[in-house]
């Protein structure tokens, strides 16, 4: 087989590849076999049909469509593979010439990973945040604990109040008339949760036990249903019940009943300790991201347009994932919010732009330092995964590799381990005060 890679503009070039004629009957012989098997021929049993005469009838072209489907893959990845290229999209295939007896022709013309032209790498200034615990994070963190460990109490009276959790029933109406999807009865709403469209859960603010309430709210112009974008909307609401968090007393008992400790003294020390190995991660991440964000941003490159779309859908498919985590539905998610995919997608653009460009900026000074991971490196890390989930390092290794997932696990630990080079040929700045 010969290749041969010419580049066009800015990330695309054609491939042109030729393929022996010998192989050209390899795959005519493959395309007989799998035709034949469920042609109809009176006279002939499917499979059984002579070739002269399976040809004489339907003509040898009639097997080139196939015999291309069996040899245009296989010699698009050698030529891949020969002429270095690094393929980011599908390619567009042209053939040229197909025929019995000759040389198979064809081009591909395919969008290639962006050329990156770095920067400086070295020697940038980095600056270290602190990981000293204020009294106002210890506070608020043990605020958050109160909350978890909060009792719900029925209001027997009053009003409510933002932060409590009602039960209500409610029915919308568009210029007067009822939409699907917009009534509930004994519905559960905590107010400030901003479950609801804008506005909704304010107005419930101030309602007693019993109070019936027309609420009026407008949908935002990006509400995932055409038929109520931007509509003038009024829910007639009744409230059935208040129950108000009751927060537990800061005390020894309190310590007792949240940790293992006896008195809320030691639980504060224990706590404060905690949240300094936070600090100390969140830290470490800081310094990361300012020295990932300076060199890409010294270097230039074109980020395609293919590379962004890819790392949308992947960022839309973690974010699935992580509802569903949460017992939430992507549907579920958009009714709560008021949004549809098309908003979500364009939403993580931006951030996906610069996921795409700094994993080309990383994988550029990889090359540039012969940043590699050693086969040891890689058990190292499989030995990990291996204590995680109680298995074994083979059996960790065979499932990487039959999900395709081994040499994306490799890619990640280049980009950890030159993120690392970056920071140890780094400069201190000043530390930043919290």
């Amino acid at each position: 087989m010969k290749a041969s890679w010419e580049k066009i503009e800015k990330n695309q070039g054609v491939l042109t590849i030729e393929v022996e004629a010998d192989q050209v009957s390899v795959g005519l012989d493959k395309a007989f076999k799998k035709v034949s098997a469920k042609a109809n021929i009176p006279g002939f049993r499917k499979g059984k049909v002579p070739r002269s005469i399976f040809e004489a009838k339907f003509g040898v072209e009639s097997l080139y469509q196939d015999a291309l489907d069996i040899l245009l893959p296989e010699a698009y990845m050698q030529a891949v593979k020969e002429t270095g290229i690094d393929p980011i999209d599908r390619p567009e295939v042209d053939v040229q010439q197909m025929a019995k007896g000759q040389p198979l022709q064809f081009t591909a013309t395919v969008e290639v990973k962006p050329e990156v032209r770095l920067g400086a790498y070295k020697g940038i200034e980095v600056s270290a945040s602190s990981n000293a615990v204020s009294a106002e994070e210890l506070d608020a963190e043990l605020t958050k604990l109160q909350q978890r460990h909060a009792e719900l109490l029925v209001i027997d009276e009053g009003q409510a109040e933002n932060g409590d959790s009602t039960i209500i029933d409610f029915e919308g109406f568009v210029d007067g008339i009822a939409f699907d999807g917009g009534k509930g009865e004994k519905y559960t709403l905590e107010l400030g949760s901003n479950s609801f469209i804008p506005g909704f859960e304010a107005q419930i603010v101030g309602m007693g036990i019993g109070d019936d309430k027309d609420i009026e709210v407008t949908f935002p112009e990006d509400y995932q249903s055409d038929d109520l974008k931007g509509k003038a909307a009024v829910f007639k609401v009744k409230l059935h019940e208040i129950k108000r968090k009751n927060l537990p007393a800061l005390d020894d008992e309190f310590a007792k009943d949240v940790s293992e400790f006896d008195t809320l003294d030691e639980f504060k020390a224990d706590l404060t300790k905690r949240l300094e190995e936070k600090n100390e991660q969140a830290a470490q991440r800081d310094k990361e991201n300012q020295i990932v964000d300076q060199i890409s941003a010294a270097a230039e490159v074109d980020v395609p347009k293919v590379m962004i779309e890819a790392e949308v859908e992947q960022m839309l498919t973690d974010f699935e994932n992580r509802l569903k985590s949460q017992g939430m539905t992507m549907e579920m998610y958009y009714q709560f919010s008021a949004q549809n995919e098309d908003v979500l997608k364009t939403q993580m653009q931006g951030d996906a732009e610069k996921r795409v460009r700094n994993n080309l900026v990383l994988e550029a000074v990889a090359k540039a330092e012969n940043i590699e991971i050693s086969e040891t490196e890689l058990d190292e890390e499989l030995e990990k995964m291996a204590q995680t989930y109680k298995r074994s390092v083979d059996e960790i290794r065979t499932i990487l590799a039959a999900n395709g997932n081994l040499e994306s696990m490799k890619s990640e630990l280049v980009v950890k381990k030159t993120i690392d080079f970056l920071l140890e040929n780094s400069k201190a700045a000043a530390p930043v005060a919290k």
